[in-house]
């Protein structure tokens, strides 16, 4: 578009999430041939994807390609971290400060930290006294970390636990995998992509990026069988579900359309996972601690595994239930729990997360006009506009903001959709001579009405203690972050109101123009 741009960096180089996330295990859970840039057609020809899903390093070096491709390190400060960001109203500028002590100026600020870059360290009593090596899952180290002959503890069984028990079980001389909730994980079937699949892809990528565009998550995933699965007979039903696990995907929550509305239809579902842990795991005590009961199928985040159940099976591997005999405190060699039990280690690995969605716009301590502080503005939680704005800080966009699709859609055609709008509406404002754009404090509350009528009409809104909702925060107000009525709906929203005159939003001329 021919403007001056810089963009400001944390990380040391480029990858985001790719970058801080190293360790063992970590591998993306949508498929590796859905999982890339759209807009540069050349690449989608020339790399080829080894796996399925793809391996963070196999990732990192894709998004280096595409930085060397299109000589995007030039415009990036690394190292460099947003400690405050405040609206010069009359200047009609952003000042940004960072934590070197340098401030950057302009008229507008796009933030793209990310919905999960905070990481959420345990406030677990005596964590800071452990006195071996502890290391947080978000903030790996980039050298190797050996596990052999060690006792290690992983604390947290989200996506990433899972994951990094499941590499650190081959490694470890002991594993002790602390789990507070148990998890619905489904099977990847990960495996090396043949060179008649990618060469297919490949021929195919113009109707797969249009799928992906026009679909609710922006996934190749199969539709569902039928509107209301109880239309089906037991066996039909069963016959589905089987089916459906066996692809190495998420379509086992597509099997039937009211999967996630109709509770029986959800418990039944459930069920069907719950056996197939206790096929896997060969103690039935173990088996039935790893069986989700706190929450319905899909009310969370899924979890695609690589064999993580199967771990249990091993002799080097033990589950500590934390829900049945919590943790009391982190001692300086290991973990005591509530009965008494000290569980003693030489490695502990944090695996619980992140500050999601708003965590990382918060942390930049952003101020907008007339002094009104961000984190004031969200006490209540999240206050937005399309996830793509907020009223009282002009020209300052967010992509996959709260109360925007963000995780509930293939993240990379979420940013996509996000980064062409925002494109086209700075081109409108200098087309038309707008100096500011600022949604009006209505459209929010209407938004987010929008937002909570769609978040309460599902399963998801039974289940408020996971990070969807800020439950997984001690403190954090309880509410819908996120709008889960598909990308494909709200791409249509955000294109109509652009077409109709950026409706919702005041646009404020600059002088010239208005003199003019």
């Amino acid at each position: 578009m021919g403007r001056s741009v810089v963009a400001l960096e944390k990380g040391g180089d480029v990858g985001g999430t790719w970058y801080w996330n190293r360790y063992p295990g970590a591998r993306c859970d949508v498929p590796s041939l859905e999982y890339s840039v759209p807009w540069d057609k050349e690449l989608e020809q020339e790399w080829d994807w080894s796996e399925r899903y793809s391996a963070q390093p196999e990732i990192l070096s894709y998004i280096e390609e595409i930085a060397r491709r299109h000589d995007l390190k030039r415009d990036i400060r690394f190292d460099t971290t947003v400690t405050a960001m405040a609206r010069d109203n009359a200047r009609k500028l952003w000042v940004v400060e960072t934590e070197g002590k340098a401030v950057f100026e302009a008229p507008v600020v796009i933030s793209a930290a990310g919905c999960l870059s905070t990481p959420n360290l345990p406030d677990i009593p005596g964590i800071e006294t452990f006195a071996r090596p502890i290391h947080h899952t978000g903030l790996w180290p980039h050298e190797p970390v050996s596990f052999e002959d060690k006792r290690v503890g992983v604390i947290g069984t989200g996506s990433t636990g899972v994951q990094a028990s499941t590499a650190i079980a081959a490694e470890a001389g002991h594993l002790f995998v602390f789990q507070r909730t148990a998890q619905y994980s489904l099977p990847a079937l990960n495996r090396s992509l043949t060179s008649e699949e990618l060469a297919e892809a490949k021929a195919d990528y113009a109707t797969i990026r249009n799928h992906q565009r026009n679909s609710f998550g922006a996934a190749i995933i199969e539709p569902p069988k039928a509107m209301k699965a109880f239309d089906d007979n037991k066996e039909a039903r069963f016959a589905e579900y089987e089916r459906r696990w066996n692809i190495g995907r998420q379509d086992l929550l597509a099997a039937y359309a009211d999967i996630g509305t109709d509770e029986q239809v959800n418990a039944e579902v459930s069920e069907f996972v719950r056996e197939k842990i206790r096929g896997i795991v060969k103690d039935a005590e173990t088996a039935e601690r790893l069986c989700p009961s706190a929450n319905p199928l899909g009310t969370r985040r899924i979890i695609m595994d690589t064999g993580y159940f199967e771990i249990f099976n091993q002799d080097n591997v033990s589950l500590v239930d934390i829900r049945e005999d919590p943790i009391a405190r982190i001692a300086e060699t290991g973990v005591k729990l509530e009965s008494g039990r000290y569980v003693e280690l030489d490695m502990l690995v944090v695996a619980t997360g992140y500050d999601a969605v708003t965590g990382p716009l918060l942390d930049m301590n952003i101020t907008g006009r007339e002094g009104v502080e961000l984190a004031e503005k969200w006490k209540n939680g999240p206050e937005t506009y399309l996830g793509l704005m907020m009223h009282g800080f002009p020209n300052l966009f967010t992509v996959t903001g709260p109360q925007s699709p963000t995780v509930h859609a293939n993240v990379i055609m979420g940013i996509e959709q996000h980064v062409d709008w925002i494109g086209d509406c700075l081109a409108m404002m200098e087309r038309e001579g707008i100096e500011e754009i600022e949604p009006e404090h209505q459209s929010e509350l209407e938004w987010a009405k929008v937002v909570e009528a769609i978040g309460s009409a599902n399963l998801r809104a039974k289940d408020t203690n996971n990070w969807y909702t800020g439950g997984n925060i001690p403190g954090k107000p309880r509410s819908f972050m996120t709008y889960q009525g598909g990308l494909d709906r709200y791409r249509a929203i955000c294109d109509e109101i652009a077409t109709n005159s950026y409706r919702g939003f005041q646009l404020s001329p600059a002088k010239a123009s208005v003199e003019a």
